[in-house]
């Protein structure tokens, strides 16, 4: 469902929405919904927060079906 490509913003629209921003903030990602988010992939975003972006999409898989 995720990949490192996918856009945050398109994200937060696949599955358990308020499950997945509670793992994005989980992550230290508090501005979701800022411009940078809704263009952001997963990756970049977990680049520039210090986190392995596999276990980004790992986590944001699980919260999605939650």
């Amino acid at each position: 469902m995720f990949s490192r490509e996918t856009v945050i913003g398109d994200a937060l629209k696949m599955g358990n929405a308020l499950a997945m921003q509670k793992v994005l903030a989980g992550f230290g990602m508090h501005c979701l919904h800022c411009v940078l988010a809704s263009g952001e992939t997963i990756e970049q975003a977990a680049y520039v927060h210090g986190i392995d972006p596999d276990v980004m999409v790992a986590a944001l898989e699980e919260a999605a079906v939650s």
